[in-house]
């Protein structure tokens, strides 16, 4: 099953998402949201952004990456996940999000991480990972603490996309894949 994505303006994607009881079968919904992902050509979706405030969400860094690249690129389901530190040289990065269409914006965020999660088979897991993969983990671990890239923004640079975030919450916009607005 494809999921509309939850636009910019909706009350979820601000709150903190809720644990996932542990050995709870969310197996189907892990599959709907890769395919809501992959429909949606993101690489990554958390949760929040189809309407479930819980602490879920699944990545595909491997669409991020060139093959000069040295790093590898992922395809991972992240269940209640924690992560322990964020280290390493801060390098911006042009970041966008299915929820917010057509609004990118350079955020400032730290190398590496090392994060303790569930795997889809319940196993608890400890990683580090960096570069783009670390980026994009960072990204959707916010949408689970209610916090959205946008949210980085001060000054001049959030009060020049005011306005297209207005437009985003009352879905005056065009995108590939369906949408739930909050001010239609």
């Amino acid at each position: 099953m494809i999921y509309p994505i939850v636009a910019y303006g909706n009350p979820i994607l601000k709150k903190e998402a809720e644990d996932i009881v542990e050995g709870s079968d969310i197996s189907q919904l892990i599959q709907d949201m890769y395919a809501t992902m992959d429909h949606a050509n993101g690489v990554g979706l958390a949760a929040p952004q189809i309407n479930q405030g819980i602490r879920l969400f699944v990545i595909d860094s491997t669409l991020m990456l060139d093959e000069n690249d040295e790093e590898k690129g992922i395809r991972k389901a992240f269940i209640n996940p924690i992560i322990l530190d964020e280290y390493g040289d801060n390098y911006g990065f042009e970041e966008g999000c299915l929820s917010i269409p057509d609004v990118r914006a350079e955020i400032i965020r730290p190398e590496k991480l090392t994060i303790e999660y569930f795997d889809e088979n319940w196993n608890l897991q400890e990683e580090e990972f960096s570069g783009m993969t670390a980026r994009v983990i960072q990204h959707e671990y916010d949408h689970l603490e209610g916090i959205l890239f946008v949210d980085y923004l001060k000054g001049l640079k959030k009060r020049l996309i005011q306005s297209k975030l207005i437009e985003v919450s009352k879905g005056k916009i065009s995108t590939d894949y369906r949408m739930i607005y909050p001010l239609r």
